[in-house]
């Protein structure tokens, strides 16, 4: 029998459809039967291609005398993370009150109510185990603390929703945004990349984002040097098991501090935030062959299993898949491993021999005695190594890479078993589309096409910004999310903020590839005035995370500003306010972003290493170039690393001048050579 979850439109949601506990979706009717039955919220927020959500779905949520005890006790509600941010990041930064860390599955207990956290974890096992209490002994002690310990009760949450509504107030700071301060902004944030020492190995784009921009400082006060961080976190990423080398595409993070053995899923806002980096580094002169293979082949796997026929990008793939038709769960990683005596039957004594020395293949493996495939060097593979990838590559899909194009997705697991596949089962695809995270690929796409002149990776992003501008507006208004051609969810700050810098990186890239440009700055306005009506918010300055008329199941109205594993809506926001004055020559962009930075200047002096997007904002701020200049001239300029440059064609330069540099409000001498016009640039590029 299934419960109420088996009609949703997320995957999250109905991979819990079956459980025997009672689910409710976030919605009035469930907080309402909260309310009048008196029964505390148990909230639990997770997303499809967690591991560790769909271990608590096969073991706590499916066992019946768990799920007799909740179904009695508590009103049990299901959140996708990735439909509704905003209700996980309320909760997610309670959790973390409580006990100084958070993590997913989130799973935490509210008063039915006011919605207030009076207890919170993640993961809890059936039985007592890794340190954790038994989750049904957890429910009791909650209920029994529920009943009996009212004054207790209300002293918890009162502290727990002062601190929550303090946290969303966030006081500006007082002191200017000088280039002190950015300097300690930047070298906080690079030290944070610098320290690779540490296990688990996440990519953490935002924070690689803001340390490649130091490398055009001599800042002397650093004990890091940016260049040889952001190096090698770019040699980290491209050789490590955190990248598929048999089929393209990057895992979500490493378990240790090698950079060797992944946690399988593969996430679309994190490869293409590595993308953009990676050409980034590239267009820097940092142009190691592995960094060009790995952007190629997570075109590639996109291309091929990430890409729907109207052209947006899916969400994301599971860690987990199934070695066979006949198990009941699947297991993490056996889509993407080898042991050793498979690849001695499918290579020849050459190949194995040279991918033994070319990659960490032993034996013994590094992952539960098979290998996870690592690169030791970053030079180009071999054409051995290229053939014996290629076998790989067709036990897994049934064909070469040549031959396999496209790979249909396994949408859930009664198709990934039930279906007849021509290689391994692979690994389910949640096939929804996130505006924010397409945001994200967009970027990363419109960013290589410009480095490497590739006119495929524009086309690419091109189609899944046509499809975003054509269907995710209803009734005049932005939504976040499209299931299958369904739209729905209102759209939230990072799908605002991330889809204008995405427009903008468009309107960019098609600068040098092809016409059209100006279409992409006009939507950019148009987006860009949406979100400001919406969302801004007038008294504190900065975006809200929801919209004014959609925010009233909230506990709270929070500004997000911390980066995560995506980049914080206000950093990306801010930025691009800089860029569309520059661009569209509309002061009133550069006074909202002023005003915006302003109301983070207290977190950014006092907790940079929290926020190393408005860091990169303040960048943008203080060191914003306009760059005019002959359309011969573009793809030359735009393919090089000026992080704080926008470019324009002009057609009506005088004779002889070949481009103008504009620093805000104020322009450069004409450039009458194309050695004058790069020194400008370079130097208003640092303001030294």
């Amino acid at each position: 029998m299934v419960n109420r979850l088996a009609q949703s439109q997320s995957l999250y949601l109905r991979k819990h459809s079956e459980n025997p506990i009672d689910w409710w979706p976030w919605c009035d009717e469930a907080l309402e039967t909260a309310r009048s039955q008196n029964k505390p919220i148990f909230l639990s927020i997770g997303y499809s291609s967690c591991h560790w959500c769909t271990v608590m779905e096969g073991e706590a949520f499916s066992d019946i005398a768990i799920a007799e005890y909740m179904n009695s006790h508590f009103i049990a509600i299901k959140v996708d993370r990735e439909e509704r941010p905003d209700i996980d990041s309320i909760y997610m930064q309670t959790l973390q009150m409580m006990t100084g860390q958070g993590g997913w599955p989130l799973n935490v207990f509210l008063t039915p109510d006011d919605k207030v956290t009076f207890y919170g974890g993640t993961y809890f096992p059936v039985e007592p185990r890794y340190g954790r209490p038994g989750f049904l002994e957890v429910l009791q002690a909650i209920r029994r603390f529920y009943d009996t310990e009212k004054g207790k009760l209300e002293s918890f949450k009162s502290e727990i929703l002062g601190n929550l509504q303090q946290s969303a107030m966030l006081s500006p700071g007082t002191a200017e945004l000088s280039r002190e301060v950015f300097q300690k902004g930047l070298g906080s944030n690079t030290a944070i990349i610098a320290s690779s020492n540490r296990a688990p190995s996440f990519p953490m784009m935002p924070y690689a984002e803001l340390a490649l921009r130091g490398i055009r400082f001599n800042f002397d006060e650093s004990e890091h040097d940016a260049r040889q961080a952001c190096t090698q976190r770019g040699l980290d990423l491209a050789l490590g098991g955190i990248y598929d080398h048999v089929a393209g595409g990057f895992h979500r993070y490493t378990v240790d501090d090698t950079w060797t053995v992944p946690h399988f899923e593969k996430m679309l806002y994190d490869n293409g935030q590595i993308v953009e980096y990676l050409a980034n580094l590239w267009s820097a002169g940092i142009q190691e062959p592995a960094f060009e293979t790995a952007i190629a082949g997570t075109v590639e796997w996109l291309k091929r299993e990430m890409t729907a026929t109207t052209g947006y990008f899916y969400a994301a793939q599971d860690a987990d898949s199934f070695n066979n038709s006949q198990e009941v769960e699947p297991e993490e990683g056996v889509f993407y491993v080898w042991t050793y005596s498979e690849l001695e039957q499918l290579l020849t004594a050459e190949e194995l021999a040279e991918v033994e020395q070319q990659f960490t293949v032993s034996r013994a493996g590094n992952f539960e005695g098979k290998n996870v495939l690592q690169r030791r060097h970053s030079d180009k593979l071999s054409e051995t190594v290229e053939t014996a990838l290629a076998k790989l590559f067709a036990v897994r899909y049934g064909g070469n890479p040549d031959t396999v194009k496209t790979f249909p997705p396994a949408r859930n697991n009664q198709e990934a078993k039930n279906d007849s596949w021509p290689g391994r089962i692979p690994a389910v695809t949640d096939t929804k589309m996130i505006v924010a995270w397409n945001s994200l690929m967009i970027s990363g796409l419109a960013r290589a096409a410009q480095v490497f002149g590739n006119l495929e990776y524009l086309e690419l992003a091109v189609k899944a910004a046509d499809f975003i501008l054509d269907n995710q507006w209803i009734d005049g208004r932005f939504h976040r999310l499209n299931y299958d051609g369904e739209t729905a969810v209102m759209a939230q700050s990072e799908d605002y903020a991330l889809f204008v810098k995405a427009l903008l990186d468009l309107h960019q890239g098609s600068l040098s590839l092809v016409t059209g440009s100006d279409k992409w700055l006009q939507k950019a306005v148009e987006v860009q005035t949406e979100f400001d009506e919406f969302l801004w918010s007038v008294e504190l300055g900065g975006y809200y995370n929801t919209a004014s008329d959609n925010s009233g199941d909230l506990l709270v109205r929070e500004r997000s500003y911390t980066d995560n594993a995506t980049p914080a809506a206000n950093g990306i926001a801010i930025a691009s306010l800089v860029r569309l004055a520059l661009l569209d020559q509309n002061l009133e962009f550069l006074d909202r972003a002023e005003q915006g930075l302003q109301a983070f200047s207290g977190i950014i002096q006092d907790a940079p290493q929290a926020c190393p997007s408005l860091i990169s904002a303040l960048d943008w701020y203080q060191h914003s170039t306009l760059i005019r200049t002959t359309p011969e001239l573009i793809p030359g300029l735009i393919s090089q690393y000026y992080p704080t440059a926008v470019f324009l064609i002009e057609a009506d330069l005088p004779e002889g001048v070949v481009g103008l540099v504009c620093e805000c409000l104020t322009c450069k001498e004409p450039a009458k050579s194309r050695e004058q016009l790069l020194a400008e640039i370079q130097k208003s590029q640092t303001r030294v």
